[in-house]
């Protein structure tokens, strides 16, 4: 009897349950292997064979150059260091935005949200895609430059497919990072294994006197590390995702120092690889160094080149718009941009609103784009929330002591990477001084207009504005006061099945 009665106690509890709205979140699918895939594979993009050709021509000589990439190893790993700690004592997705949230208050958050949705992230996937679009576009137009409409196009083409791929599954995005990784290692270990032998038969001519004719100055080197450190951008990505992340605590700092310290050895012999087959001045006048370099070493079965960089680049493209549609994601959730963009797809688990509304920002850019620009235009923003966030790690260990920190850093390495930061983002403009800088900053500092309006002081009239592009005043589904004029009334029913808030599932 009293067997019965507990059965049908557990019964009642259960049925008590399953009637209870259930909560959506994102889902923690990523293990080591994969977040290591992602480091590696969003590091390992279009900077290693785009740069190369930019950091000699600031520093002028092969001793510098190779200098510079270790250099930018180095720094890479102590930021991905700090930020391990943050990414561990904040187990939110999002990147610097949470961290910049918990250290500085909504203020400096908010400006970096703003800045990656509107400059960071889109530049960042504009540069990969047309980067990808260059090199395939290369084998079929010999001899000249291909046609910019040609690139731009199929760059435009590039973002919509891995867009979508992202949209429709988290599995999906993180099978296509893993497969690409692995296809990318593929042309890495050629050109490594290739350079390490014609250096074994003795093709050292190009590394003597490596170092006459360097240049010292203050501009060069730091316009030389913006461009190797674009090479090494991504870095921080695992951070971004660190909510769909097995075991953070562990996988986080173990994907990190595993991913960077292969992509820092790898970045250096493909550099070393090169200069065994051209000289400086023939990398210079090269309009792709990886494909000059198979042409001379690996013919006939040069095709492979263009090949498999195209296939690097996809994968860090992937990973780039993984990471950047969580941080759109949780800008959202925050309540910092459309509370449309902070919804996930009902069937498919993925912020799919976030994706899309990246991916056409990242088109924008694609119009008027020219790389190296968007590089400088990318790297001084990059650094300058990079330096900000980092000090924000210094600033929290006075003022959220009670905060849990499984990984803890010497505090002599967050204050050197700030530093650095502070470096990289004075010295091009004390050097160099360019208005595109001065466009940069005022276009972040304009993100404060949206903050006092819609967030901090939340002006009537601009929340009615807000309410009318995100959801009903009274919360229920997203789009059905969207656009009015262009949706009819049925079809509100068709976007409540597809999208919902983050806090529930009806």
């Amino acid at each position: 009897m009293e067997e019965t009665s507990l059965r049908k106690r557990k019964e009642d509890e259960k049925s008590i349950q399953s009637s209870e709205p259930k909560t959506m979140s994102l889902q923690k699918e990523l293990g080591l292997f994969s977040g290591t895939c992602f480091i590696v594979g969003t590091i390992i993009g279009s900077g290693i064979f785009i740069s190369p050709k930019s950091v000699l021509s600031n520093m002028e000589a092969v001793g510098p150059c190779l200098i510079i990439w270790t250099m930018c190893g180095v720094l890479a790993t102590l930021g991905a260091l700090c930020f391990a700690e943050l990414g561990t004592m904040i187990t939110k997705s999002g990147g610097e935005y949470p961290y910049l949230m918990e250290a500085f208050g909504p203020i400096p958050a908010y400006l970096f949200s703003w800045s990656s949705l509107f400059v960071i992230k889109p530049s960042s996937f504009a540069i990969i895609c047309l980067s990808f679009s260059e090199y395939v576009c290369a084998p079929f137009y010999p001899g000249c430059n291909p046609p910019q409409a040609v690139i731009k196009f199929l760059a435009a083409a590039v973002i919509l497919l891995i867009s979508t791929v992202n949209a429709l599954s988290v599995r999906l995005g993180s099978y296509v990072q893993n497969v690409f990784t692995a296809t990318k290692m593929v042309i890495v270990v050629i050109i490594i294994i290739s350079g390490l032998v014609l250096l074994a038969q003795g093709n050292t001519k190009n590394f003597e006197n490596s170092f006459e004719g360097a240049s010292s100055s203050v501009g060069s080197i730091s316009l030389a590390l913006y461009n190797g450190l674009w090479a090494y951008d991504g870095w921080n990505q695992l951070n971004y995702i660190t909510e769909e992340l097995r075991n953070p605590s562990r996988n986080l700092p173990l994907a990190i120092i595993i991913g960077i310290s292969l992509v820092t050895g790898c970045y250096i012999l493909m550099n070393v690889s090169y200069f065994t087959v051209m000289t400086a001045t023939e990398l210079l006048h090269s309009q792709a160094v990886a494909v000059t370099f198979g042409d001379r070493v690996l013919y006939p079965a040069s095709w492979i080149v263009p090949l498999f960089v195209a296939f690097s680049t996809i994968g860090a493209a992937n990973g780039s718009c993984f990471t950047a549609g969580r941080l759109v994601f949780v800008a959202g959730r925050e309540g910092h941009m459309l509370k449309v963009l902070s919804y996930i797809s009902v069937k498919r688990l993925t912020p799919a609103p976030a994706i899309i509304f990246h991916s056409m920002i990242a088109i924008i850019y694609i119009i008027p784009g020219d790389i190296n620009s968007l590089v400088n235009y990318f790297s001084f923003a990059a650094w300058l929330f990079y330096g900000l966030t980092i000090t924000g790690l210094i600033v929290m260990r006075f003022t959220r002591k009670e905060l849990k920190r499984p990984i803890k850093v010497p505090i002599f390495i967050p204050i050197l990477v700030t530093l650095l930061s502070v470096f990289l983002v004075l010295a091009p403009i004390i050097s160099k001084p360019a208005w595109e800088y001065l466009y940069c900053v005022l276009f972040m500092l304009s993100g404060l207009v949206f903050y006092f309006l819609f967030v901090h002081y939340k002006f009537g009239w601009a929340q009615k504005i807000s309410r009318h592009v995100t959801c009903s005043p009274q919360g229920d589904t997203p789009g059905v006061h969207l656009w009015p004029l262009l949706f009819p009334k049925d079809f509100a029913p068709f976007l409540k099945e597809l999208l919902l808030p983050p806090t529930s599932l009806r």
